[in-house]
């Protein structure tokens, strides 16, 4: 899974903005006769500023539309998948779902999720980046619209670079290592004082996800095009293997250390993570966040291809649904018709500090004056890879992590990390068809 959204910490006002600008069509009510039909719609935005961004453009649609309105419904993100489930099972499933894309293969196995019609994938297949239409897609058919993308880059911190003597973001890893390792401050008892990269185990974010994001920069994959079985026991993985390991056995990275702390508390110099977290820095930092940097992901040579990871989460319609057609239309307006040159879910998005896979929207709302560390994460929407979103991702990613852990932390070498994740995710992909 991604971070939780309840951790982040937000400010809003975009998009209302946009709405008091004048920028809302006019009301185009249908006036038909007889009850509207009343669309459901269950996603993750509970709570705080999520639900209320969400809530603002349905509304919007409320108060313009007679014949169809839309209702939320919302858990917590720690339930959601769970949720649409056993819903399903039900008898139960709303109209509209707003799934973590890593499931969307699992859904659509399950015969949860609706292909998109010719019309309607035609409009994601245009109107989106490839990383936005890989995730919303499962072999090859598009399900939906994508809403909310996370690309990963290398965040850092400027003054604790220049006390070491180091000037400006690695660009390889070998200059990432040297950096990592001049950074690295431990106290006489070997006790950690300040982390050079931060490696950590607090979450997928930073356990599987920067991972990952050197694996796509070194030309890996964690799954092979098929989805039949796992692609990270290769010289990619090995090298991205080997580099975590030495950065701990050196001293530069301290798994253990909640790194989302630990950063904005000036005690890790680099990290790799989502765009999401700019926000949270901001809230957390004040003023200090000025000495935050984001460059793009490190690659292991300077003459490499540029990749990194992107996740994402996407809106689609329920086999279910008695209600398709109205469905998709009510999506469409959502995520494709302009208001003020973006689309309503590109400014939803950017209102909360994220971004959506529309890069025109993201250059047309970031604009002048916006926080320049937004931009190496819009810039990755063109290089970056998605997620693998095979029947059996979220086990798989859940597998991953174990691994990757036993392997920072001692208790399994290079070689049986890589043997270890090979065998049980080709079980559970192999399994999931």
């Amino acid at each position: 899974m991604t971070p939780s959204p309840s951790r982040r910490h937000f400010a809003l006002g975009l998009s209302s903005a946009l709405l008091a600008a004048g920028c809302a069509a006019p009301h185009r009510g249908t006036g038909r006769p007889g009850d509207p039909i009343v669309l459901t719609l269950l996603s993750h935005y509970a709570s705080g500023e999520l639900k209320k961004a969400l809530q603002g453009p349905v509304d919007e649609w409320n108060a313009l539309h007679d014949r169809v309105k839309v209702r939320t419904k919302a858990v917590e993100f720690t339930d959601l998948l769970t949720t649409f489930m056993v819903r399903q099972a039900a008898g139960q499933g709303t109209d509209i779902l707003h799934p973590y894309c890593l499931w969307n293969g699992q859904l659509v196995r399950a015969g949860v999720l609706r292909p998109a019609p010719p019309e309607h994938a035609e409009e994601i297949s245009r109107g989106y980046g490839a990383a936005a239409v890989g995730s919303a897609s499962v072999a090859g058919k598009v399900y939906g619209y994508p809403t909310e993308m996370q690309t990963y880059a290398l965040y850092y911190n400027r003054r604790l670079l220049r006390a070491a003597g180091v000037d400006g973001p690695p660009r390889t890893w070998p200059e990432l290592e040297e950096a990592a390792y001049r950074i690295a401050r431990q106290d006489r008892y070997g006790n950690t004082l300040v982390q050079g990269f931060g490696l950590s185990t607090f979450d997928d974010s930073t356990t599987v996800g920067q991972t990952l994001a050197l694996l796509n920069a070194a030309g890996g994959r964690f799954v092979s095009a098929d989805g039949r079985r796992t692609a990270i026991d290769s010289p990619a993985g090995r090298a991205v293997f080997d580099l975590e390991r030495r950065l701990v056995d050196k001293g530069a990275s301290a798994p253990g250390v909640n790194v989302y702390q630990a950063f904005a508390s000036g005690q890790v110099a680099m990290v790799i993570s989502a765009g999401w977290w700019t926000a949270n820095l901001k809230a957390l930092m004040g003023t200090a966040y000025r000495e935050v940097g984001v460059a793009p992901v490190p690659l292991p040579e300077a003459a490499g291809r540029r990749a990194t990871l992107s996740t994402g989460f996407m809106l689609g319609v329920n086999t279910a649904s008695e209600h398709p057609r109205e469905a998709w239309e009510f999506l469409r307006w959502l995520n494709a018709e302009k208001v003020c040159g973006t689309s309503r879910m590109s400014a939803l998005q950017t209102s909360v500090g994220s971004l959506t896979g529309r890069a025109d929207d993201m250059r047309t709302l970031l604009g002048a004056g916006g926080d320049p560390n937004l931009r190496p994460f819009l810039d990755a929407l063109a290089y970056a890879v998605p997620e693998p979103n095979v029947p059996g991702a979220q086990q798989a990613k859940s597998l991953l992590r174990k691994n990757i852990e036993a392997l920072w932390t001692g208790q399994q070498t290079v070689d049986e990390a890589l043997r270890s994740t090979r065998r049980q995710v080709d079980q559970e992909v192999s399994r999931s068809w």
